[in-house]
């Protein structure tokens, strides 16, 4: 099992780190992290939504998923988290690079199985990806509540990585007439766009303009 002390980084380890507010920043600005995990001797990644409540990273998924039955027998499993922030580009190609925040916690996932729990969860993740939605959409049904798996992987074992800043290059590369700098990439949400059967007059919720 992989503990914290062997998740420290052997390649430009200053870029990485264990603080545990820095991982939680990560991981609130995300949507989707990207679970790993290795079944029958094949391993696996695959993108789930994901947030955090408290000092638990909270994914979810069908009753059916094998993924999710496994995870919650004791599977272990890796979860990654990963902003693009920026394109850094040197004079040249071996000194170009990316600006990004990532984190990877490690470890075995608790299946949540206490219905207010649950509930509770599972709103969070809602809440999560659009903030104050469950406030205006009708509650889950015990049928959908019982068709979904609620799983809590504690945040105890990770490690972060992050790179900001222009390039990083030998002063010899400097006076080649190339430009260089960073781009800056971000994620934005575009104009909302009603659901064809949408009743008239329904107007767009407040709450969700900051997006």
């Amino acid at each position: 099992m992989t503990s914290q002390a062997n998740t420290r980084l052997g390649r430009h380890p200053e870029r990485g780190g264990q603080d545990f507010e820095t991982a939680c920043a990560i991981i609130d600005a995300a949507h989707v992290c990207h679970v790993g995990f290795t079944l029958d001797a094949q391993p696996y990644v695959i993108p789930m939504a994901c947030a955090r409540l408290e000092q638990e990273l909270l994914l979810h998924g069908s009753v059916v998923s094998r993924l999710m039955k496994e995870a919650s027998q004791g599977l272990p499993i890796c979860a990654t988290v990963t902003h693009l922030d920026g394109l850094v580009l040197a004079r040249s190609a071996f000194h170009s690079s990316m600006n990004y925040r990532s984190v990877m916690v490690f470890g075995t996932a608790r299946l949540v199985t206490d219905a207010s729990e649950k509930a509770r969860g599972l709103d969070a993740l809602v809440d999560h990806l659009l903030p104050g939605r469950t406030a205006e959409v009708r509650p889950s049904t015990r049928k959908e509540l019982n068709a979904t798996t609620l799983l809590a992987l504690p945040i105890e074992v990770f490690t972060t990585k992050m790179r900001t800043g222009p390039p990083d290059e030998p002063s010899a590369d400097v006076d080649d007439p190339v430009w260089a700098g960073v781009i800056p990439l971000s994620v934005e949400a575009g104009a909302p766009l009603d659901a064809p059967n949408l009743a008239a007059g329904i107007p767009f919720p407040e709450r969700l303009k900051a997006l």
